[in-house]
């Protein structure tokens, strides 16, 4: 009996197994754990957003103008509420003068995460749809290449 022991190590069969680990490699499937904060952007709209009044000074501006301005209206009790009313009517013009003032624009961004979910952001800094963004704590932020 011939106890020649006859190589499984080829030169060919160690060419295949590095070639394959090369092909696995590049592809994320060797050594590289699943990204869970990791994702893709699938889709962007941009969308206008009126802004906020709140700060009082549209309303003020707004009243005192149409104030003056109901105040050349009429004599006696008509003046009195031209006056009033002018202001209240000037007043809601200017909050709405200032909202439009402050408006800006936001991104609806839908984003497929590495694990097949997708979730949806509203922010402030666009990105293209194919980005590749990471997801910690409700911020989203482009990933390092």
């Amino acid at each position: 009996m011939n106890n020649a022991r006859i190589s499984t190590r080829t030169p060919a069969r160690l060419a295949l197994l590095a070639a394959t680990a090369l092909a696995l490699s590049a592809q994320g499937g060797l050594a590289q754990a699943a990204c869970k904060t990791c994702g893709t952007v699938t889709e962007v709209r941009a969308v206008t957003q009126k802004g906020e009044g709140g700060s009082g000074l549209g309303i003020a501006a707004g009243a005192v103008v149409g104030g003056l301005l109901g105040n050349q209206v009429g004599k006696g009790s008509g003046n009195t509420i031209a006056t009033v009313g002018g202001a209240v009517a000037g007043g809601f013009a200017g909050n709405e003068v200032e909202k439009h003032v402050n408006k800006s624009t936001v991104f609806k961004t839908a984003i497929r995460m590495d694990d097949g979910r997708v979730v949806n952001y509203t922010l402030r800094t666009q990105y293209a749809v194919g980005a590749k963004v990471t997801v910690a704590d409700g911020k989203v932020r482009a990933r390092k290449p």
